[in-house]
């Protein structure tokens, strides 16, 4: 009778135990055919710059099946998403496309310059620190151009040309003081030329080169608001507001 009961426990606990492996079997395959869910990603397949307009990527990616658990988070499953975007970093052939490694243009400017106008080009010109408002101005301010041309004849002419023309960068070393401050920021002037590089229209730029050429420029700073008007072509025979005798 021992024996019987004992044969059946035996058996009893090997239809236990198989029906467990088998649950767990079964478990462990559902969960592998989970990770096979394949779906589709954009993955890089030529180097692309940082830089890299998103409207140029189609010839630079291909789209690739993988396993569900194997696409990254923020991956980019439509290129339209993307417009007006930019690489912001360098990407490398086999990663995918990831929606955080693009951004705004503006966040590639160059530190120190402001964003041309549409329609608008630009140009530099090399001037004096005091042909430039002691070196004091930096890219987004507004200036006036001031023309002097010095004739043959030994006429000379001054007259404001320009008004409110956007600086969008300005180059140029300045003096430092003994304690490493820059001496502009101390209240001291630049001792070299400065590159100051203006947002202008074509018409106003012959005009630019034609001082830069044949005479000197002058810039002023015009702040909002500045009284720009009033001003003439002046020679010798009005420089003192009446003829000279």
């Amino acid at each position: 009778m021992r024996r019987l009961l004992a044969a059946l426990a035996a058996l009893l606990l090997a239809a236990v135990g198989t029906v467990v492996l088998i649950a767990y079997v079964r478990g462990a395959d559902a969960r592998a055919l989970e990770g096979m869910e394949s779906v589709e990603v954009l993955v890089v397949d030529e180097p692309i710059a940082a830089g890299t307009p998103a409207e140029d990527l189609e010839a630079l990616i291909r789209t690739e099946l993988v396993p569900a658990k194997s696409a990254v988070a923020g991956r980019v499953t439509d290129l339209a998403l993307l417009a007006g975007r930019v690489a912001t970093v360098d990407l490398e052939p086999g990663e995918q496309l990831l929606t955080g490694r693009f951004g705004d243009p503006a966040e590639l400017r160059t530190p120190g310059t402001v964003p041309v106008p549409e329609g608008m080009q630009e140009i530099s010109v090399l001037l004096e620190p005091q042909r430039v408002v002691g070196g004091r101005l930096v890219a987004g301010d507004a200036v006036g151009i001031y023309l002097s041309l010095l004739f043959e004849d030994g006429t000379a002419t001054t007259h404001a040309v320009q008004h409110q023309v956007l600086v969008t960068r300005v180059q140029g070393a300045t003096t430092v003081a003994e304690d490493g401050a820059d001496a502009a920021a101390a209240g001291g002037a630049p001792q070299t030329a400065l590159m100051v590089t203006l947002a202008v229209v074509s018409r106003d730029a012959e005009q630019i080169v034609f001082g830069a050429e044949h005479g000197t420029l002058w810039l002023s700073l015009e702040p909002e608001g500045a009284d720009i008007g009033g001003t003439q072509v002046l020679t010798q025979t009005n420089v003192y507001g009446e003829p000279v005798r």
